[in-house]
């Protein structure tokens, strides 16, 4: 049975009216409105369950931190300032790791095309605001892949292309290469068309030392694999499969890299 979802909106207004018509605090606010949906068959999972910001006026809208934090984002971006959209992508970032809710609002509220922009001018030489944007993409998309578009597909795989040598960078563009395969039949179809499959068996063979970077690869590698999507009828994982192997000399790296060493 399908559970019943309610609308950030709809829990906001419900915790503020539990404030200004029957007098509660902030936590027992929240508490009570969590009760009274859950006891409706309610699903809050992706639901921000925090405390309304109170002033000496009174309570004033919820404002959550996720969008606090996605406005500073965005308005920086605008402003083309590689310092605060730093100082903003770390509070972004900080935020979306509190609850998968929080990932789940920012979304709602357009995070990704904000995401994609500091993405963007990091690429123009940046390498930590690079980082720190693809950490950003990686939590986003964690749990929800079909956030991911042919611009942001093609750009993860040249950025992976591109940055090659640098074993966080590529550690981090293949955990969003994970994120947006998992269960998402299209992107796992997308990415390897654009190429992805050497970057990553190239990945382990480069970065054999790197124990993140073969971990994060292997998994990706495995992903493409799978048989996860219930949205189509059939996937291509058995293709991709051999592509691994026979194409990429997926079997040969696997098998040097669990030694400890890289393929000749």
């Amino acid at each position: 049975m399908t559970s019943k979802r309610i609308t950030q909106e709809t829990f906001d207004a419900a915790v503020q009216e539990n404030i200004e018509e029957f007098e509660m605090g902030p936590e027992e606010a929240v508490k009570e409105a969590m009760e009274q949906f859950e006891s409706q068959g309610v699903d809050l999972s992706n639901i921000v369950k925090s405390v309304p910001k109170v002033s000496a006026d009174g309570p004033q809208e919820p404002t959550h931190d996720i969008l606090q934090a996605l406005g500073d984002l965005q308005k920086s971006v605008a402003s083309s300032s590689p310092e605060e959209v730093s100082t903003h992508l770390t509070r972004f970032c900080d935020q979306c790791k509190q609850h998968k809710a929080c990932r789940f609002l920012a979304a709602q509220k357009g995070a990704y095309p904000i995401i994609l922009a500091a993405w963007k001018l990091a690429a123009a030489g940046d390498q930590n605001l690079l980082l720190q944007a693809l950490n950003a993409l990686s939590m986003l998309t964690d749990g929800q892949p079909d956030l991911l578009d042919t611009q942001g597909l093609q750009l993860l795989v040249d950025t992976l292309a591109q940055s090659a040598n640098e074993a966080n960078l590529t550690c981090s563009g293949i955990r969003c290469v994970r994120h947006a395969s998992l269960k998402h039949e299209q992107n796992r179809q997308g990415l390897v068309k654009a190429g992805v499959l050497p970057l990553l068996t190239s990945a382990i063979a480069q970065h054999g030392q790197h124990a993140d970077v073969v971990r994060e690869a292997c998994w990706a590698l495995r992903i493409m694999t799978f048989d996860d999507d219930i949205r189509v009828p059939y996937s291509n994982a058995h293709n991709h499969a051999k592509m691994i192997v026979q194409e990429n000399r997926g079997l040969k790296v696997l098998i040097e890299a669990a030694k400890g060493r890289s393929p000749s």
